[in-house]
Formats: C-alpha cells, sequence, structure tokens
C-alpha cells in the first residue's frame, strides 16, 4: 500500500482523450491507475511515446509515460462488460494507493446509425460498455468511497439531455443518456443521504476533440474543427477543484464549465490547428430537467426495504 494524497481511477485510457485525463491528472499531483483492456509491452514500443490517437498507445505505454515524466502510475487491465473484473480493478486500485478519490468513466462503445441498421449484438454491446460499465463501476467504488469517509468525486464522460442528441443514433444516445441518468440520479441520493463531499458530474465535448474516434470517421474529420484533448482534462480538473455541492449533478459541457466557472474566454489554445475557430456542435442553450413540482417525491419506496420486510 502506497500513501497518496490523490488516487484517481481512469477507466478507458489507453489513448485518445482518456490517455490525456489520466497524464494531466498525474501532473497534477494524482496518483493514477490507467484501465482499459488494451495493454501491450510498453519498453517494445518505438517510437516512443507512440501517436495518442493510434493502437500502439496502450494503458501500459500511458503508464510508462507518466512514470517516465515523473509522476505516479499503475495499468491495469479491464473489460468493463466483466463484473468481476470490475470489482477487482477497483479493489486493486484501492489495494495499491489505500484508497481512491476519484473515478473518471471514459470507457465507451460507438455505433451511429439508424435503429433498422443496428444490430441488437451492437446494441447489446454499447449497452454493456456504457451504461452498464458504469454502473459497475460506481457500485464497485461506492464501497471505497465510503471507507474515505464519503470523500470523493466520480466524472463520467456522458451527454447533457436533449432530443436532437438522438437523431441517427438513437441505440448509441439510450446508454449515453442512461449514464446522464445515472448523474443525475446519484447525485439526489448524495444530497438525500448529507454526503456533502461527494459529487458526480458528467462532461461532454462543446466541440469535437481530436481522438481515435475522429481519426476512424469516413472523412477523417477535418482538422480544423478539431480541439485538443487538453480541453477536456482542464475541465474535468476544475471540476476537481471545485466545491463537491456546486458540481454535484451537473450535465455541463467542456467550454461551457471552464466559461462559466473560471471565467475562460479565449480557446485558440485548443485548436488542432492554430488560427481556427472549430464548429461548436452542441446547442448554445440546453433544456432544463426539472419541474415545478421537483421536491414532490409522492409516497418514496425502497426495493431493498420492501423486499427485508417479504423475508
Amino acid at each position: 500500500m502506497v500513501a497518496t494524497k490523490n488516487v484517481a481511477l481512469v477507466v478507458g485510457s489507453s489513448r485518445g482523450i482518456g490517455r490525456q485525463i489520466a497524464i494531466d491528472l498525474a501532473k497534477n499531483g494524482y496518483a493514477v491507475v490507467v484501465a482499459a483492456k488494451t495493454t501491450s509491452n510498453a519498453y517494445e514500443t518505438v517510437p516512443f511515446p507512440p501517436d495518442p490517437n493510434s493502437s500502439h498507445s496502450t494503458i501500459n505505454t500511458v503508464e510508462r509515460e507518466i512514470r517516465e515524466s515523473g509522476g505516479e502510475a499503475s495499468a491495469l487491465p479491464v473489460d468493463v462488460r466483466d463484473v468481476t473484473q470490475v470489482e477487482n480493478l477497483v479493489h486493486e486500485s484501492a489495494r495499491i494507493y489505500g484508497k481512491l478519490d476519484v473515478l473518471v468513466y471514459n470507457s465507451g462503445a460507438i455505433w451511429w446509425s439508424s435503429v433498422e441498421k443496428t444490430p441488437v449484438k451492437r446494441f447489446q454491446l454499447m449497452q454493456k460498455v456504457n451504461p452498464e460499465g458504469l454502473y459497475a463501476c460506481v457500485q464497485a467504488a461506492l464501497p471505497v468511497f465510503a471507507k474515505n469517509e464519503w470523500k470523493g468525486r466520480v466524472i463520467v464522460v456522458s451527454p447533457p439531455i436533449y432530443s436532437r442528441f438522438f437523431r441517427g443514433k438513437t441505440a448509441y444516445a439510450m446508454g449515453k443518456v442512461g449514464m446522464s441518468v445515472l448523474t443525475k440520479g446519484l447525485a439526489m441520493d448524495f444530497v438525500r443521504q448529507g454526503r456533502k463531499e461527494m459529487a458526480i458530474t458528467s462532461i461532454w465535448p462543446a466541440t469535437a476533440i481530436e481522438s481515435a474516434a475522429t481519426e476512424m470517421t469516413p472523412s477523417n474529420e477535418d482538422k480544423s474543427n478539431l480541439r485538443r484533448a487538453t480541453i477536456f482534462s482542464d475541465a474535468i480538473l476544475g471540476m476537481l477543484n471545485a466545491p463537491a455541492e456546486s458540481v454535484n449533478g451537473l450535465l455541463e459541457l467542456d467550454e461551457d464549465f471552464l466559461r462559466k466557472y473560471y471565467g475562460v474566454s479565449n480557446f485558440s489554445k485548443y485548436s488542432v490547428i492554430p488560427g481556427t475557430s472549430p464548429r461548436r456542435m452542441m446547442p448554445k442553450e440546453l433544456p432544463t430537467l426539472t419541474v415545478a413540482e421537483q421536491d414532490d417525491e409522492g409516497t418514496r419506496l425502497d426495493s431493498t426495504a420492501l423486499r427485508q420486510t417479504k423475508l
């Protein structure tokens, strides 16, 4: 067990955005557990470091990058579709570093097409990796946060909820919006349970970010419309440094968060091609999900309690 001030588990951090999150957390004093499926012998990777958006970037190369920069990291493989592997990942992370302060869930499976052209197996894969993988990670992490006196943060890569997001990718949206529902619901649990130092926050890019996903698009994405992944990691660091109550339950965009909470107005440093202004892909304004009767729960049911009374 290593005594460390801050410990972050980044699930889905072998390349792209997840890699950048892990790298920047380490630069900011976190011991980082780099977790994903892809592994390799980092010391046989040539050239090093590899293209961060290529298959040559793995949890092992990211671990090596962090360590060679003076940071602290451990690479642990996981298939988030396997609940037992997820549980072992969280337990091993806590065993290595003695605690867990931050869980970042960046794993994701993508298939953008109509319902007609999305096979059931593809749909099931996305649900396994996206909402189910997140749920398994949260379930495994909550007891670890409890041992840390309920001090911790969860960051989820999922979008604000609005109808245009469903168009042309309904099956994908069902899972990603489900992840955002978990953010809203767990945030309410934290408030109801009086866990004032716990927060769960969702983050999504306002503008397309250079990643493995954009490089796989048919047009290879016009790089003048891309931002660097550092905007995403900067926003996450801002969320982690903000008071828990101010970010608990937020479904926020990277650019908007940095503007509203940190006063950032110039985002030019994040453009992949200097001097360009990448096109914003998200709406300027998003709907609120609250209703006038927000606090009226009626008769609250607890299936756990109901089941116990029947035993």
